[in-house]
């Protein structure tokens, strides 16, 4: 489906005012995260993966072993998100959950030897995407950078908002 930009609807400050559906950067990112994820879904399918669990094992191959609290935080989601994705990635026996023994509090997550053996079948996965897309190695980079900088930008303002 193509982009529809009618200009006729534009005002004066062009798509920084307009309330067109494909103006709206938010849109934007939201078009594009489904289709990048649409796009991983076979090379994952082939892993048994979904998406969310692929990107929690790949915090574990970066980091080994780790809490449930730091990965929440690598991955910027919530305690209730991840803890039915560690539970999923426990019972197709990928990860291991348990107690840390200084602080009973804290959950450690860790790969197993078949989540450890996983990396090894998903290391073609960053370069199909990349084939699969048609970016090349400096776009990744460049786009990449951008929306770092957009998320930094936009938690900046959602922590000053909670702040208040």
């Amino acid at each position: 489906m193509g982009r529809v930009t009618p200009q006729d609807d534009r005002d004066d400050k062009g798509a920084a005012g307009s309330l067109l559906l494909d103006d709206q950067l938010c849109f934007a990112l939201y078009a594009a995260q489904r289709a990048v994820t649409a796009a991983y879904r076979p090379l994952l399918d082939d892993l048994g993966l979904t998406y969310p669990q692929y990107l929690v094992l790949l915090v574990l191959w970066e980091h080994g072993e780790t809490s449930v609290k730091e990965l929440a935080r690598a991955l910027r989601l919530d305690y209730g998100t991840v803890s039915p994705l560690l539970k999923r990635l426990e019972g197709a026996g990928l990860v291991r959950r348990e107690r840390a023994a200084g602080d009973e509090r804290s959950v450690l997550i860790a790969c197993t030897g078949r989540g450890a053996e996983l990396k090894e079948r998903a290391a073609h996965v960053p370069g199909a995407l990349l084939t699969t897309t048609g970016l090349g190695a400096q776009e990744v980079v460049r786009l990449r950078e951008e929306l770092w900088g957009l998320t930094e930008r936009a938690t900046m303002v959602a922590d000053r908002r909670r702040a208040y």
